[in-house]
């Protein structure tokens, strides 16, 4: 009864890899210059990212990987991937 009630979800894969990888670039272009308060918490050593820190970083990453769910699960819903 219970796995009648789940909805059937994709497997891993390149493409699932690569559409996350994706959704995570665009957040952090985005958090980049949507964050007004920045560098508040340690820094990461990534040259050309100066007042962008760790907290950014998990703060945008974690955007992305919402964005990344929504896309992956509404693209197969829609049949697009499989």
């Amino acid at each position: 009864m219970l796995f009648t009630l789940l909805p059937s979800t994709t497997n891993w894969s390149a493409q699932i890899s690569i559409i996350m990888i994706i959704c995570n670039l665009i957040a952090i272009i985005i958090g980049r210059y949507a964050i007004q308060v920045r560098g508040l918490g340690p820094s990461i050593p990534v040259s050309g990212m100066a007042g962008f820190g760790l907290t950014e970083l998990l703060a945008t990453t974690s955007l992305g990987h919402v964005l990344g769910a929504g896309t992956i699960l509404g693209l197969h819903n829609i049949g697009l991937i499989n």
